[in-house]
């Protein structure tokens, strides 16, 4: 079953969120450089969302308005 945009989003919020809390850990720990490299991770997993958020809000609304 292929993925809809819906879940296509959460998948990359979830993986935003995993990779700031990697980013949080490290910086605690004072390993700043593994920071670094989870926020830029995290940075990147939520550009994804944004995108796949967009389009499945896109394909809501489309659905919605042919329904009406």
């Amino acid at each position: 079953m292929p993925k809809t945009s819906h879940h296509e989003a959460a998948e990359h919020h979830e993986k935003a969120a995993q990779s700031h809390r990697g980013a949080a850990e490290h910086h605690e720990k004072g390993d700043h450089a593994a920071a670094q490299k989870h926020a830029a991770e995290a940075h990147g997993h939520s550009g994804k969302a944004h995108e796949s958020s967009t389009k499945a809000h896109g394909k809501s609304t489309e659905q919605a308005s042919k329904k009406a």
